[in-house]
């Protein structure tokens, strides 16, 4: 079953796939048809909010009393997503683990370049903290684009001496605006999200003349010592294989606590099929053991 789930979703994706050489806003109109089919459980509640003075949208599941913070950055090359076409994938975070998850609405390129996205994370974690969250309390999360931002962000943290986050859940990151990544190449064939092409075209929106090595833009590159635990997952069939390879490296060989898993034959953020793929179910429920054991008031206490 698993094998076919795999060759019947990668039709679907190509059959749909975005066009990323198109201008940001024909590419935003497509990307937000397609995710409004995305079917959002009943029980899941969501509300439109400021964090840090940031727009945003928190999310929360009937009946459920959280005590502790996803914070959530999307993806979407820094130019198009959204909060809102995030909550399906989100919420199933905030289920599995009893938390709220507050998914940011940065600001987006080529309007807002860098370093607009990245001062929004920051603003939004910054503003849980104002509110009396205890950053042990909070995980960060985020796919694709958003697990830069993710990284960028506890960078910027880290150098200022501010509190950090538990741990932070990354999906696919996209990590390396120089797309220098040997998978660009060798994975073009079965990747049947992204395209090299596509993200050579979306880079220098985000740059706004800034440089692509910047750690602040491409986390690969950043001095990573004295992050928090990291989860990264990636599929075997994508071309950012490698972002995800190099910066578990990075990490682990900054003494970080690092958790890698290699999925076979799924494609870029693979868990947002988790409905319909059994490699997304079972990857959201590592995703939600991991942070719940290092959430402060977690049930468990054990590293995974």
């Amino acid at each position: 079953m698993t094998e076919q789930q795999q060759v019947t979703l990668d039709a679907i994706l190509r059959q749909g796939q975005l066009d990323l050489l198109a201008d940001a806003q024909t590419l935003r109109a497509a990307f937000a048809e397609v995710m409004s089919r995305v079917p959002v459980a009943d029980d899941v509640e969501q509300s439109p909010t400021t964090v840090g003075g940031v727009d945003a949208i928190e999310i929360t599941i009937q009946g459920d009393e959280p005590s502790n913070v996803i914070l959530y950055f999307h993806g979407g090359v820094y130019v198009i997503g959204s909060a809102a076409a995030s909550v399906s994938l989100v919420s199933e975070l905030a289920r599995r683990t009893t938390s709220k998850a507050i998914s940011v609405d940065y600001r987006l390129a080529p309007e807002h370049p860098y370093p607009a996205a990245v001062e929004d994370a920051r603003a939004a974690y910054e503003g849980l903290i104002a509110q009396g969250v205890d950053p042990h309390r909070i995980a960060l999360a985020g796919e694709s684009a958003g697990c830069g931002l993710a990284v960028a962000t506890l960078l910027g943290l880290r150098d200022d001496d501010r509190p950090l986050p538990a741990c932070v859940f990354l999906m696919s990151p996209y990590v390396d605006l120089t797309l220098s990544g040997e998978t660009l190449r060798t994975r073009q064939a079965v990747d049947p999200t992204l395209t090299p092409d596509g993200l050579r075209v979306r880079v220098p929106e985000y740059l706004g003349g800034a440089h692509a090595d910047d750690p602040r833009i491409s986390p690969i590159f950043g001095d990573l010592r004295g992050l928090p635990p990291l989860l990264i997952q990636v599929g075997s069939n994508e071309i950012l294989l490698s972002d995800a390879l190099r910066l578990a490296a990075r990490a682990a060989t900054a003494d970080v606590e690092t958790t890698l898993e290699v999925t076979p034959h799924v494609p870029h953020v693979f868990q947002g099929f988790a409905a319909a793929l059994d490699e997304g179910d079972a990857a959201l429920d590592r995703a939600a053991a991991f942070m719940k054991a290092r959430l402060g008031g977690a049930e468990s206490t054990l590293p995974v």
